[in-house]
């Protein structure tokens, strides 16, 4: 299996089309998007790769894990970031997603709480990796987003 790391950032007349925006910046935004828990099933690899929707799958269902912050003050700041850990063995692995306003706080969250998780699970799965995206609000509503898709499928 493949996951693809995606991220974008959005800036619109309001909160919700800034969403949008980082959505269509991120290649997901034609989907209905299935929020999942932060598991990687064995086999797995997860690679950065700029996502794109097909319109063959228009509103298809989208498996996703995700991370979004919006900022709508003028000088704020928005971030998100997601960060995973993996067994080299077999890829089975941890995701965790976290929100903030700033990028030093967005990592730190992320590395703080992959270690929390292994700890609590008792295993080692492997080196942290993460992304992080971020973006400041000039004037309009903006929105930075960062998502794992797992896969697409339809209603039929």
């Amino acid at each position: 299996m493949k996951i693809t790391i995606s991220k974008g950032i959005g800036s619109g007349r309001t909160s919700l089309a800034a969403f949008d925006a980082a959505l269509l910046a991120a290649g997901v935004e034609n989907y209905n998007l299935i929020r999942l828990s932060s598991v990687i099933p064995p086999d797995t690899v997860v690679e950065r790769a700029p996502f794109r929707s097909s319109l063959e799958e228009y509103g298809h269902r989208l498996y996703v894990v995700m991370a979004y912050q919006g900022a709508e003050e003028k000088g704020a700041e928005a971030w998100a970031g997601l960060g995973w850990t993996q067994e080299e063995g077999d890829g089975r692995g941890l995701f965790v997603e976290r929100e903030g306003a700033g990028e030093a706080a967005v990592r730190e969250d992320l590395e703080t709480t992959l270690y929390s998780m292994m700890e609590s699970r008792g295993r080692t799965y492997g080196p942290i990796d993460c992304e992080i995206a971020g973006v400041r609000c000039e004037g309009e509503p903006v929105c930075a987003l960062v998502i794992a898709v797992y896969k697409s499928e339809g209603w039929n």
